[in-house]
């Protein structure tokens, strides 16, 4: 029998009672010592009230309807029931998130009334907040970090790296438990997440910032991959781990021809283009590599352009602690040039800025530059790669929406958008939006919100920060009426970024920084203060 689910209720309220972090540390450590590494991999993902199959960030879609239902039906029933375990409960959610089709809602309410009858009141609540994914303890991603590094002794930047490679908070803490942290490392066909870029807004900073001489790229306006290879089998991944190969064959094919390896693992761009070879819009690539039907067809419509622009791993060598000038030396030494992304090494800001204007014309973003001296860094954010690009715009996350008016009637249709606060973890709404979208995108949009609603009110629901956007803005201004101080002015949804998760949005310390900055070319309000 495994552990049971009320030992993890009980380690709830203790945490959600106490402030101190480091007191949330020695409880979440002493609590998962205790377990099996399997149930300590379970408690992992329950305490953080991430759903089943979290990897592939299938939801549960369980609204609060179907909840109510289960609760109001359920059972009162004489029969001595058998506690609650982590591994039945986990069991339940696993089967509630596979069930689709017709019947699909009964089926969910019946699993749900059999966790449900056996719960004690004080159980049956934190039931309900897993199901919400709204835990209110205190307990996060980097939290739990610290609790496996407090367990085993390791150092926290070790624990770290391995949480890189792994990227599986519950398999990293199955390997804590058993022992076995030291034995992680990059493996072929074991996706890792890509190192990502902090934004930059001028390239002279860029170069100041990376000691006087920077590398750039083009920044691509396509679908982040990553590719593992071995002799004649290649696997596709997105940014998001999910396996994308039997969508891709094109880019296999060009994979297979123009890299020069026994095995390797690479970091690159896809993006769809046209008869004449230009960049197609990103939605048209996402639709591209969405594409789960007719995939052939699609191939000869709308073909994909591949850039590769990073190794992490080559011939049975893991490169991802090389400096970056060694990783592209490597690079250049097993890819063929027609899908080597180019690249400038400068020193000089005129010649960065004629590099930026070229990008531009030809389609892209904006462009990346790189530290020559950085080491990979898989999804970890830093000055190491700076990203500039000249428009106005952020990726934030949708934490609310509104009831649509008029036309938009029956739509949730004005979304709060919000930042990522680096120093608490959580969320901080800079805004509200009902512009950019389709009447199309303004329906898939509700069906999407409607099955993450964690509540609801006469205006509309709040909902898991989960749906990412990019949005342009004119301004930021100060506002009182969000937490964050900050608003975005006439912001407005450019593309739905189905290809981030809500821990890849902009910061609000990126925000200040951007706040402050525009007075450099415009005068100061009357008394204004730093909102942070």
């Amino acid at each position: 029998m495994g552990s049971s689910f009320s030992e993890l209720a009980e380690l709830c309220r203790s945490l959600e009672a106490t402030s101190s972090r480091n007191a949330k540390v020695r409880l979440l450590s002493e609590y998962l010592r205790r377990l099996s590494p399997g149930d300590a991999k379970i408690a992992t993902y329950l305490l953080l009230g991430l759903p089943p199959d979290v990897r592939g960030r299938r939801p549960l879609s369980v609204g609060w309807s179907t909840i109510s239902e289960a609760l109001n039906q359920r059972p009162t029933s004489t029969l001595v029931q058998e506690p609650l375990t982590l591994q039945d409960l986990w069991s339940s959610l696993r089967a509630i998130a596979s069930m689709e089709g017709s019947g699909s809602r009964a089926r969910r309410v019946a699993v749900l009334q059999s966790i449900f009858q056996r719960c004690s009141r004080d159980e049956l609540e934190w039931v309900l907040r897993i199901l919400s994914g709204e835990m209110r303890h205190g307990v996060n991603h980097g939290l739990m970090l610290e609790a496996v590094a407090f367990m085993t002794g390791a150092d926290p930047e070790f624990v770290r790296r391995v949480d890189m490679l792994v990227n599986d908070i519950g398999e990293l803490v199955r390997l804590a438990v058993a022992g076995e942290l030291r034995g992680v490392e990059l493996r072929l066909f074991q996706p890792v997440r890509p190192m990502l870029a902090e934004m930059c807004d001028r390239v002279e900073d860029a170069i100041t910032i990376h000691g006087g001489v920077t590398s750039l790229e083009p920044k691509y306006d396509g679908v982040r991959v990553q590719i593992h290879l071995e002799g004649q089998r290649v696997r596709i991944y997105t940014r998001r781990l999910t396996d994308i190969t039997e969508r891709v064959p094109d880019v296999v094919e060009i994979v297979r021809g123009a890299v020069s390896a026994g095995s390797a693992v690479l970091d690159g761009e896809v993006v769809a283009v046209d008869e004449t070879g230009r960049a197609m819009p990103f939605q048209e690539t996402m639709r591209r590599v969405g594409r789960e039907r007719d995939v052939l067809e699609a191939v000869r419509r709308l073909p994909l352009k591949l850039w590769i622009f990073d190794a992490l791993y080559i011939d049975g060598e893991v490169l991802i602690d090389k400096p970056y000038e060694e990783r592209r030396r490597r690079l250049e030494s097993i890819v063929k040039q027609d899908i080597l992304a180019p690249r400038l090494v400068v020193r000089d800001p005129a010649t960065a800025e004629e590099f930026l204007k070229r990008v531009l014309e030809q389609g892209h973003e904006g462009v990346v530059a790189k530290d020559l001296r950085s080491i990979y860094t898989p999804g970890r954010r830093g000055a190491k790669w700076l990203k500039l690009k000249p428009a106005d715009r952020l990726d934030v996350v949708i934490v609310a929406a509104e009831w649509g008016h008029g036309r938009r009637k029956g739509w949730l249709s004005n979304y709060h958008l919000a930042v990522l606060d680096e120093e608490t973890g959580s969320f901080a709404v800079v805004g509200k939006t009902f512009k950019g979208l389709t009447d199309e995108e303004f329906q898939q949009m509700t069906e999407r919100l409607l099955s993450i609603k964690t509540g609801e009110t006469e205006w509309g629901v709040t909902v898991r920060p989960e749906i990412v956007v990019e949005v342009a803005y004119n301004e930021i201004q100060k506002s009182p009426h969000y937490e964050s101080g900050l608003a975005l002015r006439f912001a407005r949804i450019v593309r739905i970024r189905s290809d981030k998760g809500p821990l890849e949005v902009d910061t609000l310390q990126r925000l200040r920084t951007l706040y402050q900055r525009q007075f450099e070319k415009k005068g100061r309000p009357i008394d204004d203060v730093d909102p942070a």
